[in-house]
């Protein structure tokens, strides 16, 4: 394209190019560009990358057999460093590996300091031992730390790492703020609160930095307790200042405004919404213990459909309408159900092979990976190859 000549200018739906008209026989002046509407492939819904995310950090919970958690970790590691984005909010995903590796180092140093109720043979070191009152039994300082514990506490230390990895993901993949968006009318108030927070919190920062820096500039301290005082106190005062006008243009606006419902609409969302979140809770807590395998998912899935119920009802106290709404596709329901996949393939596996899934440390054996598992947990590299990167 030569200096001069007009761009193509698009956003994320539709966009608008302009093509030069060649100039007709007996014309002094060219024509004016000719303006075509083209249609640009629509980006995937944030909420897919979060169900992708959660359900894989589902499958982890369900294993601890150290191959399975790396294929997983690799899977979603893989998956976001095709389609992650380079907005400033993708570069959590580092944070969260790194605070991945911090839980998995603090897990094996409290089994070494702490001792572990599993017993082994193979010992590796013996640590000064603290006596304890005795009111701290099943407490131990010290003594003897044996290759079991350790290798139980890095399995399990790494199920929890992987957890923070898939959720890593998700905050890297799925942007926030259309996130937000697109949340039901009942969460609309805490949609508004969170935007609002995640505006104000770079103004903070960067009236911290102008403060300290002009104090840097006259000669005075900008650190310790009087310095944080003296930078602390015009940053608050600015802060209310922003806050206060922020919200008479908000209500000048219409926000906070709800319509009349009936009040048999309000108790019935005020039930299915209460009933659902301990549904989900209970569920949860089933799902994550041996006990509860049996009714955790039917009642995690009760809960989730009233909820859902819940939140379809308490959406009419705030009429509202979305400016271009993220669609929900195919593309959407791929990526969705590649996670589903992966989670139901592998807690079916728990119930059916927990031996392979949950390899033992007492005796101590090298764990081996299960095929027909393994091959699960490739579904979720679904999303690297069919889902189409979205544009920069």
């Amino acid at each position: 394209m030569r200096p001069g000549d007009p761009g193509p200018s698009r956003d994320r739906g539709n966009s608008v190019a302009a093509r030069a008209v060649p100039r007709a026989p007996g014309e002094s002046q060219p024509r004016a560009p000719e303006i075509t509407p083209t249609r640009f492939r629509p980006t995937l819904h944030p909420g897919a990358w979060w169900l992708w995310a959660i359900s894989l950090g589902v499958a982890a919970t369900r294993t601890t057999n150290p191959l399975l958690l790396a294929l997983l970790l690799a899977a979603s590691g893989y998956v976001v460093a095709t389609h992650r984005s380079p907005a400033p909010w993708a570069r959590s995903y580092t944070a969260f590996v790194r605070l991945a590796l911090a839980v998995l180092l603090i897990r094996v140093l409290f089994a070494v300091a702490l001792g572990s109720p599993i017993p082994g043979t193979h010992t590796l070191l013996t640590l000064p031992e603290v006596p304890l009152p005795h009111w701290a039994q099943g407490i131990r300082l010290g003594g003897r730390v044996t290759a079991e514990a350790v290798l139980f506490a890095a399995y399990d230390g790494l199920k929890l790492a992987t957890l923070l990895v898939c959720v890593g993901a998700a905050n890297a993949l799925a942007s926030p703020t259309r996130l937000l968006k697109s949340l039901p009318g009942a969460l609309y108030e805490t949609g508004v609160a969170v935007v609002v927070a995640l505006t104000f919190a770079p103004h903070l920062i960067a009236d911290v930095r102008r403060l300290r820096a002009a104090r840097r500039l006259r000669g005075r301290p900008d650190r310790g307790l009087r310095g944080l005082l003296q930078v602390g106190l015009p940053v608050l005062e600015g802060a209310l200042e922003r806050s206060v006008a922020l919200a008479a243009a908000m209500e000048a606006r219409g926000y906070g405004r709800t319509a009349e419902v009936p009040a048999r609409v309000r108790r019935t969302t005020a039930a299915l919404t209460l009933g659902g979140l301990l549904g989900v809770c209970a569920g949860t807590y089933g799902l994550l213990t041996a006990e509860g395998g049996t009714y955790g998912l039917p009642v995690l899935l009760a809960g989730v459909l009233a909820a859902l119920a819940g939140l379809r009802l308490g959406g009419r106290r705030s009429p509202r309408t979305r400016y271009r709404p993220d669609p929900w596709g195919a593309h959407a329901w791929l990526v969705t159900g590649s996670g589903a996949a992966v989670a139901a393939l592998l807690t079916l596996a728990s119930v059916r092979d927990p031996g392979a899934l949950h390899p033992g440390v007492v005796p101590l054996v090298a764990p081996t990976l299960p095929l027909w598992p393994a091959a699960a947990v490739l579904l979720a590299l679904l999303p690297a190859f069919a889902v189409p990167r979205e544009p920069s």
